[in-house]
């Protein structure tokens, strides 16, 4: 899998033995297409708190066999706070039953531990990471898809009921001016002029709008750049 340079991996690690977590690390250092960073928490409670606050993780991978809460009730719980981090399972051996039960769940992938000396972690992880950025991609266009079908909507019930207003207006203004005589009076009219021109161009964009342009503006509200 083919990381940007310099990309940045953040993984919580959930085991309780501190010698395999300390292996993992070591052998995660090793690999040089990415940087992996190692979060380690000894049991899934403390896991889970970590999950919730800390935002820059990619990614989850997790001891199946943990005390007290065990890797599926640690899932099963991430859920239900709605934290949305893949989750690779590690356990002792390779288990069908227990692969389609944590496929069930929604867990991206499940290796034997032996694996982990092997260039098959880092590339799973890679493999999960990527897979979960293209997911977000996806997403994101299909987001952007639906607000422009929204926009455009919007657009032809406004814009008919604008257009022959402006135009009316532009006239009036035409007229007046043709009647003015004072030097400031045809200023005046001329900035009203140049404000009906600005908002028929503007018009005109939010016509031929074929892609999203909404940008953030402040806090959570967005607006349309037709700059």
């Amino acid at each position: 899998m083919t990381m940007n340079p310099g990309e940045r991996i953040r993984v919580l690690l959930i085991e309780d033995s501190a010698a395999f977590a300390k292996l993992v690390q070591l052998y995660l250092d090793k690999y040089e297409e990415a940087q992996v960073d190692v979060i380690w928490k000894d049991n899934g409670s403390d896991g889970i708190r970590e999950a919730e606050q800390n935002k820059e993780l990619d990614l989850i991978l997790m001891d199946y066999f943990l005390p007290g809460i065990n890797g599926f009730e640690v899932t099963k719980l991430l859920k239900e706070k709605n934290i949305d981090l893949p989750v690779i399972f590690l356990t002792v051996n390779k288990d069908m039953n227990l692969a389609v039960e944590v496929m069930k769940l929604g867990v991206e992938d499940y290796l034997v531990k032996e694996e982990i000396s092997t260039p098959v972690l880092p590339k799973t992880i890679m493999s999960v990471v990527e897979k979960r950025k293209f997911q977000r991609e996806v997403a994101e266009l299909e987001i952007r898809k639906k607000r422009l079908e929204a926009m455009q909507e919007l657009v032809v019930g406004i814009s008919s009921e604008i257009t022959a207003p402006l135009s009316e207006m532009k006239q009036i203004v035409q007229d007046l001016m043709a009647k003015e005589n004072s030097e400031k009076g045809i200023k005046y009219l001329g900035i009203i002029k140049d404000n009906i021109e600005r908002i028929e161009a503007k018009m005109e964009k939010l016509n031929n709008l074929r892609e999203d342009k909404t940008v953030r503006y402040i806090k959570d509200i967005r607006m349309i750049d037709l700059s």
